[in-house]
């Protein structure tokens, strides 16, 4: 009999022990570590990984998605354009003068109103500052534009050069390298600076 009740307790300690031990498995900081690292490290990863990931996707996207619909989106803007082009600075008026015809001639092709000084109604503003380098027989024209909303905050840029063979080297050897400078290379740069305007302006439709 007493060697039947020690057996028996000894059934219940060896119990007893195995069912602490399973418990102590399950409730192990180790055995919860995983599941609460893992729920910790995705927000993480995800928290690191969303500036980089959706930013790159949504611009693949906007791209993507944009494309069809960004000449509608950009006609649209285009047409509410109201510009008003300032005095230019830096280039000589026998230059400046067919720089300002194209300017308003290219305008109006791609859909954009141009506007007085005096315009209550105008959108963005457009500065532009002119230099020229003598090279030989070529003459650089070195061109920025900037743009401004009608408070006077700067908006956007738009810098580049066009050389061209001088029309008058011995101008140019003078001193006066403007007289160097054909209409046509003021036109030139006229179109590529209403073509950046316009396709700065679309690029904010998407």
């Amino acid at each position: 009999m007493r060697r039947s009740h020690v057996t028996t307790v000894s059934l219940l300690v060896a119990l007893a022990l195995a069912a602490c031990t399973n418990a102590k498995d399950v409730l192990e900081p180790s055995a919860i570590t995983p599941p609460a690292t893992s729920t910790q490290t995705l927000p993480a990863t995800s928290g690191s990984t969303v500036p980089a990931g959706p930013a790159t996707s949504t611009a693949g996207a906007s791209a993507t998605t944009a494309a069809p619909v960004t000449s509608a989106q950009s006609a649209a803007i285009l047409s509410k354009t109201r510009l008003q082009i300032a005095p230019i600075v830096g280039a000589s008026v026998e230059t400046a003068t067919p720089l300002t015809a194209e300017l308003q001639t290219r305008a109006r092709q791609r859909g954009i109103t141009l506007a007085g000084s005096a315009d209550q109604t105008v959108t963005h503003v457009l500065k532009g500052y002119f230099s020229t380098m003598s090279e030989g027989a070529d003459t650089t024209v070195i061109y920025v534009w900037d743009v401004y909303d009608p408070a006077g905050n700067r908006l956007h840029r738009i810098n580049g050069q066009q050389k061209a063979p001088s029309v008058n080297s011995g101008a140019s050897a003078g001193g006066d390298s403007w007289k160097g400078v054909s209409p046509a290379t003021m036109q030139a740069i006229a179109d590529q600076t209403i073509d950046q305007f316009a396709a700065w302006l679309g690029g904010k439709a998407g």
